[in-house]
C-alpha cells in the first residue's frame, strides 16, 4: 500500500506534463493581440521634435551667414588695404570653414534626434498566434509610426533585469537598436520574455 502511494506523485506528474507542456504553448502562441510594453512619452517627443527643428533653423541660418559676404567699407584710394592676416574672417577659406562647421553640428543635432525618436519603441504588441510582432516608435515629434515583423527576426540583446535602463532589440534588416525603456509597463512579463524579450542569433 505504500509503493501505491509513493508512486502516485510520479504518476501525477506524468500525467500533468502534457497539459503543462500545452499551457506554455498556449500562452506562446495567444488566440488574440497581447500587449507586451507600453510606454507613453510624446510630451517629450514633441518637445524634442520642436527643439530638433530649432537647432536645425538655428546651425542652417548661421551657415548662411557666414557664407554672405560682409560689406566692405570704401576706403580712399590711397589709403593702404589693412592686413587682417591669416584669420581675417572676411578670408574666403575662413568663411567657408565656418560654414561647414555650422552645417555639420546642425546636422549631427538633426540626427543624432531623429535617430532617438524613430528608436525609442512606444509598445510592443504580439500579434495572435504568436508569429508576428508589431513595434511602435515615437517618431518625430512624437507622431507615432508603427511596423511588423516576423517574431523570429526579433532578438533582445540583453535581459531585462541585465541592463539599468534601456532594453536593445535588434530587429533582422534594420540598422541600430530599438530602445525599450526599463519605466515603461511590461503587463506580461513571462510571455515578453518567452517571446520578444528572447535571444536569437539574426
Amino acid at each position: 500500500m505504500a509503493a501505491v502511494w509513493l508512486r502516485w506523485p510520479a504518476g501525477l506528474t506524468v500525467a500533468l506534463r502534457p497539459l503543462l507542456t500545452r499551457r506554455f504553448l498556449y500562452d506562446a502562441t495567444p488566440p488574440q493581440d497581447v500587449l507586451l510594453f507600453k510606454h507613453e512619452r510624446g510630451r517629450r517627443f514633441a518637445v524634442l521634435g520642436l527643439f530638433c527643428a530649432s537647432q536645425g533653423v538655428f546651425w542652417a541660418s548661421l551657415a548662411v551667414a557666414t557664407l554672405s559676404r560682409p560689406p566692405v567699407p570704401v576706403q580712399p584710394l590711397d589709403a593702404e588695404a589693412p592686413d587682417g592676416g591669416p584669420f581675417d574672417l572676411r578670408s574666403v577659406l575662413w568663411r567657408y570653414g565656418l560654414a561647414v562647421g555650422c552645417g555639420a553640428i546642425g546636422a549631427l543635432v538633426v540626427g543624432a534626434s531623429l535617430l532617438f525618436s524613430l528608436r525609442s519603441v512606444r509598445s510592443v504588441m504580439l500579434r495572435a498566434g504568436g508569429q508576428q510582432v508589431t513595434l511602435t516608435t515615437h517618431a518625430p515629434f512624437g507622431l507615432g509610426a508603427h511596423f511588423t515583423v516576423p517574431l523570429n527576426q526579433v532578438s533582445c540583446m540583453a535581459h531585462r533585469g541585465e541592463v539599468p535602463a534601456m532594453l536593445p532589440l535588434k530587429i533582422k534588416g534594420r540598422r541600430f537598436y530599438f530602445l525599450l525603456d526599463k519605466a515603461g509597463y511590461f503587463p506580461n512579463t513571462k510571455l515578453f520574455d518567452n517571446t520578444v524579450g528572447a535571444y536569437r542569433s539574426l
